[in-house]
């Protein structure tokens, strides 16, 4: 534990104010002795090479001393951190995006109050859930590529961008007009961005290849879930106190998890923890020339270079990569249906089937279900198939090996929507509830499975990868709560989500034809692997 304060924010932040004295590391002990840094050392694919870390050429023209690990097992190196540290670290993440990702639909059940108090229609006042959505999809755009930048490091943008959203969690609850809280809704979606982006690279930072798939599909469960959780988190709360409730829910939710995040969450970014190891070096012996690889590496990018890339390349993946954009579409399908269901369950349950505000909020918890459901199937084809038979020796497995449990998901989607379309209202309120549990097994089993392929098809340009897709389907699911009004109050509930069906059945072949014509994509693709 002692390594993990030292290693948070407030560890840093106590080391500034009262200097090396407190939660000391090796370099800065008495009689510490500088190693020779010419080792093996693992990189993040899981394979092993030899670098020469006895002196480099740096930019300036003079020999760098390259500062490394120390040796294979250096107990500061993420992947060499104990499995309970690791799971301590997932489970502060998940925290991190359970918090954010309940901020975009905890509105819900409280929209018609809302929209009565600002004297908007229903429709306007969807604006609460759709600017949130669309915070967060352009968020990482500009707040991932910071997080990739070792003299700021991943931790630091969680907890700045979290105390952000924690006040602005406040203001909205206060806040007395419809401009300025949607100004408001947008920023915190926006600020909260960073626990949906960066997340994967943090468990990347920490778990080999084979291992990565357990901790990114446990991430992607609290990512699935926490919207379905939201509305039972304050449909009860807001039915009795008002709607202003739900943002002062959200307040102490993000207050709970900053507290704890600042106080325990180390940094994982390996470039980071190694610059930072560099500068106790130069501090303790004056030799300016002991140097991470990112130090030297980022001296020779301007910073135009690195603004660019961070913004563009997204955009770019989006537009000219045919897996990127196959995966962005049924993702941002799978989302906007689930944004729907904030539309169509209160016309089913409340209206239809005249439950009060928070008893119609708990079919959602069938979603969470579900997705529990598809994460426990996802761990166990993934132990089965893929780390059972790992061979460290081996080649690396094509990504495509990852899609199997899309196949069901593929299915899982459209019956879910079809089978509450037809059943809402004109059945017992069991078989519609019930018809959430596939769409949470197969959003589940989707969206774990595009993650790790994102992470092994475009390893070096990962994080871009991400934040192409977080945009892109963000955006989808911002643009449905406005037109999901009009839908079904015109077409009904059946006819409007049959539609949303037939699109998820459209959507099938999707991840059959990226197995099938992975390979042959990826071999066209300047950066795929």
């Amino acid at each position: 534990m002692r390594d993990v304060i030292r290693d948070s924010y407030f560890g840093h932040l106590l080391r500034f104010v009262y200097k090396p004295h407190y939660l000391r590391y090796a370099e800065e002990e008495d009689g510490f002795v500088i190693p020779k840094f010419d080792q093996t050392e693992e990189v993040k694919d899981g394979d092993r090479q030899m670098i020469n870390t006895d002196s480099l050429p740096s930019v300036r023209g003079v020999d760098l001393h390259l500062v490394a690990w120390y040796g294979p097992k250096d107990s500061e190196n993420p992947r060499n951190w104990t499995l309970g540290k690791k799971c301590y670290v997932v489970f502060l993440i998940m925290i991190l995006t359970t918090t954010v990702y309940i901020g975009s639909a905890i509105y819900s059940p409280a929209l018609e109050q809302a929209s009565e108090y600002f004297d908007v229609s229903t429709t306007v006042g969807s604006l609460g859930i759709s600017l949130f959505v669309a915070g967060y999809g352009v968020g990482p755009l500009f707040l991932s590529g910071p997080s990739e930048v070792p003299a700021i490091g991943r931790t630091s943008i969680y907890i700045i961008t979290l105390f952000i959203f924690f006040v602005l969690n406040i203001l909205t609850a206060l806040v007395t007009n419809f401009a300025g809280f949607c100004i408001l809704r947008f920023l915190a979606g926006f600020m909260g961005s960073p626990a949906l982006a960066t997340a994967g690279a943090s468990l990347d930072d920490m778990f080999p290849a084979h291992k990565l798939a357990y901790s990114m599909g446990f991430w992607g469960l609290a990512a699935e879930a926490a919207p379905a959780m939201a509305p039972i988190i304050s449909g009860f709360v807001v039915e009795h106190h008002g709607w202003r409730w739900a943002f002062w829910e959200m307040t102490i939710m993000s207050g709970f998890s900053l507290i704890v995040l600042f106080f325990t969450l180390p940094e994982t970014s390996p470039d980071t923890i190694l610059l930072r190891r560099a500068q106790r070096i130069r501090q303790k012996n004056g030799n300016w020339q002991y140097q991470s690889q990112s130090e030297i590496t980022h001296a020779a990018l301007p910073y135009r270079q690195i603004v660019v890339d961070s913004l563009l390349r997204p955009i770019a993946l989006t537009c000219t990569e045919p897996i990127i954009i196959a995966i962005n579409l049924y993702t941002g399908l799978v989302y906007a249906t689930l944004y729907s269901f904030f539309e169509s369950f209160p016309l089913v349950y409340e209206h239809g089937y005249g439950w009060s505000l928070g008893v119609s909020t708990l079919p959602f918890a069938a979603l969470f279900i579900g997705s529990f459901i598809g994460w426990v199937i996802y761990c166990y084809w993934n132990l089965k198939w893929v780390d059972i038979p790992y061979e460290p020796a081996a080649l690396r497995p094509a990504p495509e090996t990852r899609l199997p449990t899309a196949f069901i998901g593929a299915f899982c989607f459209p019956t879910c929507v079809l089978w509450f379309a037809w059943t809402a209202i004109r059945c017992h309120w069991i078989a519609p509830v019930l018809s959430g549990i596939p769409f949470g097994m197969g959003s589940t089993l989707m969206w774990a499975s595009v993650l790790i392929i994102f992470q092994s098809t475009y390893p070096r340009y990962a994080a871009s990868a991400l934040a192409s897709n977080d945009f892109f389907r963000s955006m989808m699911g911002a643009g449905i709560p406005i037109a999901a009004h009009p839908l079904f109050n015109n077409l009904g509930v059946a006819w409007g989500n049959t539609i949303i069906g037939i699109l998820g059945v459209a959507m099938i072949p999707i991840p059959f034809v990226l197995y099938r014509a992975g390979p042959w994509l990826r071999k066209k693709s300047k950066i795929a692997l």
